[in-house]
């Protein structure tokens, strides 16, 4: 039986599926549009040509995984969170990438009133068609589903730094690669995303303490009328045995993309960790990016299948820890980002 925290099927959220539903519906023609923009003249049917794309280095994607956990957790209000922030912020700008810090006061279901920013990194800002990429960068402040120190935050090595250190070695993998871009790319690591009510709470009615960031930004672009052609989020992107099947909000607002995507990992040899089955509906980062901001993004999210559990047993416990991370995902995950981004760069030519 599924708990009430952020990561769950839809049915179960203060977000309701009939509503998300619908804006579905509404928001479909959009969508279309730029998948359409995106895929050209292919069908899903036919088979993906890959071109050529440099290699993601998964010892790198590691390292930065572990960087962020050294800091410490990453919890708003903090001076590891600072710290953090300031080290990604200072990354992004060695590989070539123009950022944004956009500063926010968000109040958590407990009234407390965060210090948060939005990190956000464009890289080839003057190119028209763009590919948003995004991550979380915090840390859950309370590890509420263990059974010791719950009320102690958490490393959050897989949930939260394995997608910030799988996107930071795409920045680096695309500044310092002799076949250049031509495509835009931007990367926001979103901030406030853990902070919502915890695992023995009802959820709020009518309000929203999860993905604190991606509402802000939805709500408040960091460029007046900024559009991508999609987005991807990476969130849980490390542990070992990993699985992601299709997450439900995705397929729903971006199924073409995401049947392209996956298809995309299973011509690159990943097929065992992009599973060809639709998971649960979550409510993440990109149902926000996808109903306020209207910009079609998926979700590659670890999820458990055939399972009473719908995420990993470390899951908002201190067992998320550099122990679970494994290089065999990291290499996975972000081989399929780099490849996808070569794939448009070849459209766009």
């Amino acid at each position: 039986m599924m708990n009430l925290f952020k990561k769950q099927t839809i049915q179960n959220r203060h977000f309701p599926y009939v509503r998300l539903t619908i804006l579905a519906f509404l928001f479909a023609s959009i969508v279309s549009c730029k998948q359409n923009q995106s895929s050209g003249s292919k069908t899903e049917a036919e088979e993906v040509k890959l071109v050529s794309a440099p290699a993601f280095n998964a010892d790198s994607a590691y390292t930065f995984v572990d960087a962020q956990v050294k800091f410490g957790p990453r919890v708003p209000n903090t001076p590891a969170h600072v710290k953090g922030g300031d080290w990604m912020v200072k990354k992004l700008k060695e590989y070539g990438f123009e950022v944004i810090e956009q500063a926010f006061k968000p109040v958590t279901f407990d009234g407390k009133v965060l210090n948060a920013r939005n990190i956000i990194g464009t890289y080839n800002p003057t190119a028209t068609k763009r590919i948003l990429l995004a991550a979380h960068w915090d840390s859950r402040p309370f590890a509420d589903k263990d059974s010791v120190r719950k009320d102690q935050a958490i490393d959050a090595a897989n949930d939260g730094a394995s997608g910030v250190g799988v996107l930071l070695e795409v920045a680096r993998t695309i500044h310092t690669n002799p076949q250049k871009l031509n495509i835009g790319v931007d990367i926001i690591f979103f901030d406030a995303e853990d902070w919502g009510e915890k695992d023995d709470m009802q959820p709020s009615q009518g309000k929203d303490y999860w993905c604190l960031g991606s509402q802000y930004w939805a709500n408040n672009l960091h460029k007046p009328n900024y559009s991508a052609y999609f987005g991807i989020l990476l969130d849980m992107v490390g542990a070992k045995g990993a699985t992601f099947p299709k997450e439900g909000q995705s397929v729903q607002f971006a199924g073409s993309i995401n049947n392209q995507i996956w298809n995309i990992a299973g011509r690159l040899g990943y097929g065992q960790y992009f599973i060809q089955q639709e998971g649960s509906g979550i409510t993440d980062d990109h149902v926000y990016v996808n109903t306020v901001a209207k910009i079609p993004m998926i979700d590659i999210l670890h999820q458990e299948l055939n399972s009473n559990r719908t995420f990993g047993a470390y899951h908002h416990t201190h067992g998320d820890n550099m122990s679970i991370i494994d290089k065999n995902t990291l290499k996975a995950v972000g081989q399929t980002v780099v490849q996808v981004l070569y794939q448009e760069n070849a459209e766009a030519l």
